[in-house]
This record gives C-alpha cells, sequence and structure tokens, in this order.
C-alpha cells in the first residue's frame, strides 16, 4: 500500500513528498527543495531508508536540497535530461546549478518508462511547460506533478524553460485522462484529477 508524507519547506512553501509502500523500509523523496534536516528527522522518526530521489523538475525550490540528501544517504537521483541538460545554463537563475554532478549518478527518466523505488513502481509522463523537462509520476492512485498542475491552478510559463505551447499540450493530456488519482502538487493543496478536470479553468482550455 502506498504511504505519502507530505513536509511544506521554505519560503516558497515547497510541498516535499516521502513514499515508500507500507510494508517497505526504504522510500523516495520527490522534490526536496528545502532543508534536508528536517527531511533527514522525518525519515528517522518514520524510520524509513532514501533510496532514491524523485524530481518533477530542475527549478530550484524543488531541488536544493538534493546534494545534500545524496552525499548523507548515498540514495540515486531520477529526473529528466531535459532539465538537467540546462543545469550550467547562466541564464537559469531558477535552475539549482549542479555543476558538479559527480556527486552521484543521475538516472535519466523519459515518457512511459516506470521507476522502482521505495517498493513502489512509478510511470513517468512528460509534461513540459513549466520546464523543458517537467514530469509527472503515476503510482497507484497518486499522480506527484510538480508545478505542472495545482489545485485549480497550473504552473507558471514565464519563468526559465517556461513554454505556453508546451504547457497547453501537456495540461490537455492531463484534461483528457480517463482515470482519476489523486494529484500532489509542488505547491498548496492536494485534489483530484477528475476534480480539476471538472473545475480547473487550464484543464479546460483557459492558459
Amino acid at each position: 500500500m502506498l504511504k505519502i508524507h507530505k513536509l511544506t519547506l521554505g519560503s516558497y512553501q515547497t510541498n516535499t513528498y516521502i513514499v515508500h509502500d507500507s510494508l517497505s523500509q526504504d522510500c523516495a523523496v520527490i522534490d526536496p527543495g528545502f532543508d534536508p534536516q528536517a527531511i533527514l528527522a522525518q525519515l528517522e522518526t518514520l524510520g524509513l531508508k532514501l533510496g532514491t530521489i524523485l524530481l518533477t523538475h530542475g527549478h530550484f525550490d524543488h531541488v536544493g536540497a538534493v546534494k545534500a540528501l545524496v552525499t548523507t544517504t548515498g540514495c540515486k537521483l531520477v529526473m529528466s535530461q531535459g532539465d538537467y541538460s540546462q543545469r550550467k545554463n547562466p541564464m537559469n537563475d531558477y535552475l539549482y546549478p549542479i555543476h558538479d554532478a559527480d556527486f552521484c549518478q543521475v538516472q535519466f527518466c523519459e515518457e512511459g518508462e516506470t521507476i522502482t523505488a521505495g517498493g513502489l513502481t512509478f510511470s513517468v509522463m512528460e509534461t513540459p511547460g513549466h520546464t523543458w523537462g517537467s514530469v509527472c509520476y503515476l503510482c497507484d492512485d497518486a499522480m506527484f506533478c510538480g508545478d505542472t498542475l495545482f489545485a485549480g491552478a497550473c504552473g507558471r510559463i514565464d519563468l526559465p524553460g517556461g513554454d505556453r505551447a508546451a504547457m497547453f499540450r501537456s495540461l490537455e493530456r492531463l484534461s483528457e485522462m480517463n482515470t482519476d488519482c489523486r494529484i500532489f502538487p509542488g505547491h498548496g493543496e492536494s485534489s483530484t484529477l477528475k476534480q480539476e478536470q471538472a473545475t480547473n479553468p487550464y484543464l479546460r482550455g483557459c492558459l
């Protein structure tokens, strides 16, 4: 059974998710943007061992704690190559400068791929628009959608990597999904995909 623990961290109130199977002591952390010590303390409280970090995208408020967590725990890092390739672009002030990427091996994820972490299986859905390489991770009845989709809103497209046409196509994909799932965004409250399809103007063609 999927277990989800949410920490809301930093001045940007970024949602960091600790996820694992109820029978597993291994876990994954999704979008650790701030305060690695708070994340490590929560892992200790829960009795969990961090094996994998999953990034929905590369903005600094979602990845700021990555290096500290990797060097402390030895976990692996999974993200899209689209955002990773921008890490040395000096114009991208919102992208965490993982210049010294040798501190870990990065596993790149692609559309339709499955990732095993925390005793769970995550399916990758590419949803560019907020950044070049934004992705959503689907696991059981949950979608971890980063800054692609919020409750009642969607992610900004005026930051580095933002693309209006790409975001429109990504939101259109989400609007056409014939399944319900819980959505866990990078900021704000959780919702369900059916609720957002029914009420979110950005899933109804407004962008």
